[in-house]
Parts: C-alpha cells; sequence; structure tokens
C-alpha cells in the first residue's frame, strides 16, 4: 500500500529529527509510535503523515482494520447512527487511542486546522488507485461519493479546532473517556491525598498491604526481554473475558513494539519469589507523563484479596512516576470507575468525519442527544465517576 508522497514511509519521508518537535511530548505521535503503527501485524494498512507550513498530523489509509476501537464503521453502527463506507482515509494512528493535530512552536492549533483539514481532505481524493488496491474503495465509490475522511480518539480542542476551519458539517461522537492521573509533588503520600475520600485513601492502603502479605514482588525489565510472557499473560486476560485471540499474532506484536520502541518499552512483572509472573504492565516514560499501554493477568492464579491489579497497574506507576518527576500517568480509554476512584480525571475522546459530503450532516442534534446521554450514563456509574468527569471538555457536543 503505497504509491503517494504522503505514505513514503511512517513519516511521509520526513527525518525523525525534524518530526520529533511537533509530537513534542505526545507518545503516540512520536516517530518511534508510527514506526511501530506501521509495522505492526494485522490488517491491511498504510501509516503516513499529512504537514502543511503550520502543523501536521498522523494518517492512516485503511483498507482493513483488526481493531474495532479504529473500526468507524463498527463504531458507528453500534451507536445507531449513519456511517461512512468502512475503507478511506483515517486521520490519526492505528494504535494508541490518542490523535494529535501538531503544531509549529508557537502555533496554536486553531490557525493550525483550517491547512491540516484541507489537506487531509485533498488527500482522500488522491487514495483510490494510488493507496487503496481497487476495488475496495467500497459501496460509497459506487455511489459517486469521495473517499471517507474521519478522525478518530481526538481531544475536544483539536475537534473544536477542525470544526472552526469551515465545511465540518458533522457534529463529533463521543468515543470514550480517556484518564489522566495527577502525580503531585511529594511522592506516595501526597498522591494519596488527592483520592476522593479518606474512604477510598483507606481502601488504597489495606490493597497495598494485601499485596505485599502475598508475598508479591515486582520487577522491571525491557519489553525487548520478555515480550513472549507479556503476550502469555494477555491472552490470559482475552481468554477470561471471551475475546478471541491468536499468541502468535500478540507475541510478534508485542515483538515488534520491542523493536521500534526500543528501551522506553518496559514492562512490570508480579509474581512471587521462584513462581512465573502473574500479571504484566506495559509502559513507556514519555514527556513528563507515565503511559499505561497495555495489561494482562492469568486470573486462575491470582490471590484472592490481593490487588494485584490495582497493585501493578496503578500503585507501581504512582511511585515509578513520582520518583522520576512526572507530572502525569495516562492509564487510557476504558473502566473510568476503577480510575476515578484512583484518582483520574476523566476526559472525553470523540470521533469526527471529516469528509465533505458526511452521512452525518444533518444528524446534529441526534448526535448531541447521544453524546449527553452517554455523558449521564458515566455519570450514573458512581459518585467518584460523576465527580471526575471534565464536564466543560463534553459540553460543546452535548
Amino acid at each position: 500500500m503505497t504509491g503517494l508522497a504522503e505514505f513514503h514511509d511512517h513519516l511521509g519521508g520526513m527525518s525523525p529529527d525534524a518530526w520529533e518537535p511537533l509530537a513534542a511530548d505526545r507518545l503516540y505521535s512520536c516517530a518511534d509510535w508510527l514506526r511501530f503503527c506501521a509495522t505492526d501485524i494485522g490488517g491491511r494498512t498504510a501509516t503516513g503523515t499529512v504537514r502543511t507550513g503550520d502543523g501536521a498530523v498522523a494518517v492512516t489509509a485503511v483498507v482493513e482494520e483488526n481493531n474495532s476501537f479504529y473500526q468507524w464503521h463498527t463504531q458507528l453502527t453500534a451507536r445507531g447512527l449513519p456511517s461512512p463506507d468502512p475503507v478511506g482515509l483515517m486521520v490519526g494512528q492505528r494504535r494508541g487511542y490518542r490523535t494529535s493535530l501538531l503544531t509549529r512552536h508557537g502555533v496554536d492549533v486553531d490557525r493550525a486546522a483550517p491547512g491540516l483539514l484541507d489537506a487531509v481532505r485533498e488527500l482522500a481524493t488522491r487514495l483510490p488507485g494510488s493507496v487503496l488496491p481497487s476495488g475496495t474503495a467500497g459501496a460509497g465509490a459506487a455511489a459517486n461519493r469521495p473517499t471517507p475522511c474521519v478522525a478518530g480518539f481526538l481531544s475536544t480542542e483539536d475537534a473544536l479546532a477542525l470544526r472552526a476551519a469551515g465545511g465540518v458539517d458533522a457534529v463529533p461522537v463521543l468515543l470514550t473517556t480517556d484518564a489522566w492521573v495527577s502525580v503531585p509533588e511529594g511522592g506516595w503520600e501526597a498522591w494519596l491525598r488527592t483520592l476522593p475520600s479518606k474512604g477510598r485513601r483507606d481502601s488504597v492502603k489495606q490493597e497495598v498491604k494485601a499485596f505485599a502479605a502475598a508475598g508479591y514482588e515486582i520487577t522491571r525489565v525491557p519489553l525487548a526481554d520478555s515480550f513472549t510472557a507479556a503476550a502469555g499473560l494477555l491472552a490470559a486476560t482475552q481468554k477470561r473475558y471471551g475475546h478471541p485471540y491468536d499468541i502468535d499474532v500478540l507475541t510478534e506484536s508485542f515483538r515488534r513494539q520491542a523493536t521500534a520502541m526500543g528501551p522506553k518499552a518496559e514492562v512490570l512483572f508480579c509474581a512471587r519469589p521462584g513462581e512465573e509472573p502473574v500479571g504484566f504492565s506495559l509502559f513507556y516514560v514519555h514527556g513528563d507523563t507515565l503511559y499505561v499501554r497495555a495489561v494482562g493477568f492469568d486470573y486462575e492464579r491470582l490471590l484472592r484479596g490481593a490487588a494485584e491489579y490495582f497493585n501493578l497497574v496503578y500503585y507501581a506507576s504512582v511511585r515509578i512516576a513520582a520518583d522520576a518527576g512526572l507530572r502525569w500517568i495516562h492509564p487510557g480509554i476504558e473502566s473510568p470507575d476503577a480510575k476515578a476512584l484512583r484518582g483520574a480525571r476523566l476526559r472525553p475522546l470523540w470521533l469526527l468525519d471529516l469528509s465533505e459530503d458526511s452521512v452525518l450532516a444533518g444528524h446534529g442534534e441526534r448526535v448531541r442527544a447521544y453524546n449527553a446521554a452517554r455523558t449521564e450514563e458515566l455519570a450514573a456509574l458512581s459518585p467518584a465517576v460523576s465527580k471526575a468527569l471534565e464536564r466543560d471538555l463534553f459540553a460543546p457536543f452535548c
């Protein structure tokens, strides 16, 4: 899937040294991560970039994507909404669940958005016959509709900027929540004081004690030395929840991630002395943030009441982040209740159809009603979630 300059390589022909100032502290936009996206196993896609004088954004030409979170057709139809055809241009990279409009130093996103919007739309018109194999453009091509151009996992700021750029008639659709945990100065004790209540602080202390009493130890190793064990634990999690998996695919994906990301890719393993690990957490330290990327556990071997998941994924991450002087932990999407109870703020991530003839045009009230209803469903999960939702970021599209 090559043929256009934007897909000459994963940076569209730009050097990593030139790209990194644009990506700045955004892990899922950095050159190494885009290299992983370009080489990861599964699907038929091409990773590239679109650039203007003011900024840049990663793009993905999609014929087939095996991750349902990145299948805009799946996401929209599941919400009872009209959808563009499933083959086309995705604005953003295909792994990480964070799409960012990147700007040159001193340029704000509102200034960069119009040029980037024009550039990605123009690229979409050149995809058929150049990047997308003939006969894969979907029903839209038969109806003489332009190739779909869809952005996913946008922040509210970037979604507002693209809509303000002009000619985007669709209203963004709420995909999920994105969790961010603030790490204050003062380490573990200071972080404990940020939790929502004394009861929650006491619960965390009990979970830490139970973990220690069970005899668990946490070790930190490079992903390059541990991708096979990590894949096995992720497979065990997939099995527990009834999700399909292929252990060979999981192993190869982790291997490729380790190759692309190098020593930045690190794994925490949880085990008792002399035993095989019962859990892992793959993470990255990038900029001022610790990003939790993947987690897996052998649930058949966990001790009841030892809080292995929370100790490994959250509490160990807090200690690492505090020791490194980081400001944030990014545990990512899904499970808003568990994250809110451990101090996370919850921000929205949006899907926005950028196609000039969007099938979502004219459905603005319907989309806003869905967004508002889903926001209230989230708030109703628990008082902690309700308090953690950054409502001002949900409000523009509700």
